[in-house]
């Protein structure tokens, strides 16, 4: 079943405080506590909801020098290369993707040093082919659907 406007107002609440309790919620939203509380066993029952989590101050800060990193494989080594890749301290995470590049890979360092040595790291893996590095200059986030 696909979650409707009340649902989505739900989610969105708990998004940005996954702590609240069935009362703040139900205040927040303008609903009874039941309906609140119904919803949200309904919307983790049915996998809408997968599960809760923390954000640490340290997922909210941002790193000096981060970057994005395209990487073409020869072959099919891409689930190899990729776990090597996860290794290094600097990647955040490893996606992989369609279209000219084969993963695309989260870095994040101190310094444009560092950063220099882990994407020498990355280019001498066996089986990477070619790659293409952007630096972010800032960043967005949508910690929270806004009606």
């Amino acid at each position: 079943m696909q979650p409707d406007p009340t649902d989505l107002r739900l989610i969105a609440a708990l998004r940005r405080n996954a702590r609240a309790s069935v009362t703040e919620l139900a205040a927040t939203l303008n609903l009874s506590r039941a309906t609140v509380r119904t919803r949200l066993e309904r919307l983790m029952d049915e996998g809408t909801i997968a599960g809760f989590t923390v954000l640490t101050r340290a997922d909210l800060t941002e790193s000096p020098v981060r970057a994005l990193m395209s990487v073409a494989i020869e072959g099919a080594g891409a689930d190899r290369v990729a776990a090597r890749m996860l290794t290094m301290p600097a990647v955040q995470s490893v996606h992989t993707t369609t279209g000219r590049w084969d993963l695309i890979v989260e870095l994040s360092t101190d310094s444009l040093s560092a950063l220099d040595g882990t994407l020498a790291r990355i280019r001498q893996l066996d089986g990477v082919s070619s790659s293409e590095t952007n630096l972010l200059m800032s960043t967005r986030r949508n910690l929270a659907l806004r009606f």
